[in-house]
């Protein structure tokens, strides 16, 4: 039995999860926060596996490291070890933050289609430095709500060695922001496996069972 804690990115809406899916799932307007992983959740469990999933704190009055404290607690308040902590998009940033502090008690980072910042930078940094270079049509960005304009600021070194694993969706429309992703995990000299998964930025929507499977076999 391992013990995984799910890290949501940003406040996604019910009709872009309803759009991916294909399938309404959700009543159009409203926001999921960290309901998304609902599918998550209840595929790990039944192979035994202990999972938190956390609702991060309002982005509008919050910011990046309250976010880290909020799930650094998590681990810690509940007595996890070995932790599988796992990052999706915004995510990237909360997972890195906690493994600087807490990297005895994690057994590997897991970044879904994630931002992997290097210190000094933020959510907004990254966006910007992958969309600067595309020539494609750009995404709808997240508004600048505290968490996302925080720089980050950590020593490398601390998390270097830690087994990390990238999924990286082939079909995301952040594509171009997350080929700075695979370019830094190409040039780490050590601890990164990377993936591929035709999906979109959502896998949970519209790759579900193929999501599941690369997060539970992590755990084998």
């Amino acid at each position: 039995m391992a013990d995984y804690v799910l890290v949501h990115g940003g406040n996604m809406t019910t009709d872009t999860w309803n759009r991916l899916a294909r399938r309404n799932d959700y009543p159009p307007g409203g926001h999921l926060g960290n309901k998304y992983w609902d599918g998550t959740t209840a595929f790990l469990t039944q192979y035994n596996h202990c999972v938190f999933a956390p609702e991060l704190r309002d982005e509008n009055i919050s910011s990046l490291t309250e976010h880290i404290e909020q799930v650094c607690m998590l681990i810690t308040g509940n007595a996890l070890n070995e932790v599988i902590l796992v990052g999706h998009s915004y995510g990237g940033m909360v997972i890195t933050g906690v493994a600087v502090e807490l990297r005895e008690k994690l057994r590997q980072l897991i970044y879904i289609d994630a931002a992997v910042p290097v210190s000094g930078e933020s959510l907004y940094d990254i966006l910007n430095l992958g969309l600067s270079i595309s020539s494609s049509r750009r995404p709808e960005l997240p508004a600048p709500s505290p968490p996302y304009v925080e720089k980050i600021h950590f020593d490398p070194s601390r998390i270097e060695t830690l087994p990390k694993t990238y999924i990286l969706c082939t079909k995301s429309e952040f594509g171009d922001v997350t080929r700075i992703a695979k370019q830094r995990i190409v040039a780490a000299k050590q601890g990164w496996t990377y993936l591929e998964l035709p999906a979109s930025h959502v896998p949970m929507a519209d790759m579900p069972d193929k999501l599941y499977q690369l997060l539970l076999d992590t755990a084998a």
